[in-house]
């Protein structure tokens, strides 16, 4: 049992307008004229947004009982549906203060990948993801080895000369993280021999570790589109 297109339609036209509304709330002089209609609007859109998630439950009871449940719950958009809702109701029933609640603020940008819940492309990318995530995880966890380890020689390297930057390996881990990203930011950089000739190897090996996920995931979804051709034929 699908649910019609009509509500869907409905439902995808609410997130632009909530989407619109986030970017125009986030100017204060358009805030201190129309807060409190923002306010309405947020009220309003999160009612609809529960009513959805509690029909796509019952839709899914209906499909296969609770193992349709469960599969919504704990399905990738049924998670998205799920946190896009319930920050407003941890604000409205629990007492936080301002910093958490910015935060959970944070949570509305969620309600921007309900758009793609229809599309055959974002499907397709997220079963290709699927296909390597065991060489995912391994590059993840290649790339935490090396950050950590970056981070190590780099505070022992620049410690001295810059305690104020470099004041420990904690605080090195972001200028690791900025490096083998090869981003460079410029905010902290070595200004020693050994922390710039160590900064120039590490730049070389982290485009190799960026290179491998990348080249991992697109293999992944170009052999999924085959496949979907192939079927098609």
């Amino acid at each position: 049992m699908k649910t019609p297109v009509i509500f869907d339609k409905f439902i995808y036209l609410l997130i632009i307008f909530n989407v619109a509304a986030m970017i125009m709330e986030s100017h204060v002089s358009i805030r201190n004229v129309y807060g409190d209609a923002f306010s309405l609007f947020e009220a309003f859109s999160i009612y609809i947004f529960s009513f959805e998630y509690l029909y796509r439950v019952r839709v899914a009871y209906m499909d296969n009982r609770m193992k349709g449940v469960s599969k919504y719950v704990f399905s990738t958009f049924g998670l998205i549906d799920l946190i896009s809702i319930l920050p407003f109701y941890l604000n409205q029933f629990i007492k936080v203060d301002g910093r958490f609640l910015r935060i959970l603020r944070l949570f509305r940008l969620t309600r921007i990948f309900k758009l793609g819940r229809d599309s055959s492309s974002l499907k397709l990318f997220v079963k290709a993801l699927k296909g390597v995530q065991n060489e995912l995880k391994f590059t993840l966890f290649l790339s935490v080895l090396a950050i950590l380890f970056s981070a190590s020689a780099i505070y022992y390297l620049e410690n001295e000369s810059q305690p104020d930057k470099f004041s420990s390996i904690t605080e090195s881990i972001w200028w690791a993280t900025v490096s083998l990203a090869t981003v460079g930011y410029g905010d902290v950089y070595p200004i020693t021999v050994g922390g710039k000739v160590f900064a120039s190897i590490i730049s070389l090996i982290g485009i190799g570790i960026v290179a491998i996920p990348t080249g991992i995931i697109s293999a992944s979804f170009v052999e999924e589109i085959n496949a979907v051709r192939r079927e098609k034929k």
